[in-house]
């Protein structure tokens, strides 16, 4: 499990997905990316995430608690959070 403290200070995302380059993502912007995941997995989420009961709550529980999302068999979608140097 993540430590929510690290993301309260951390804004950016660097998130890895299947045959696409890493790129680095506001936490707006991983927000969007993670809530059309999660709509598109329907009953495919696991069920620690079925169990919430909006996509909201979903969402925020994988950028509070996890760093990667299982897509299928030879898929993967992770996020992790970064300080971008001032």
């Amino acid at each position: 499990m993540a430590d929510a403290m690290l993301y309260q200070e951390n804004e950016y995302f660097v998130v890895l997905e299947t045959n696409q380059p890493e790129v680095i993502l506001s936490v707006e912007e991983l927000r969007e990316k993670l809530t059309g995941v999660v709509e598109s997995l329907g009953d495919r989420l696991p069920r620690d995430l079925q169990r919430l009961a909006t996509t909201e709550a979903r969402v925020r529980s994988l950028i509070e608690e996890a760093c990667e999302l299982d897509l299928g068999p030879d898929r993967f979608l992770q996020w992790y959070a970064v300080r971008l140097a001032k």
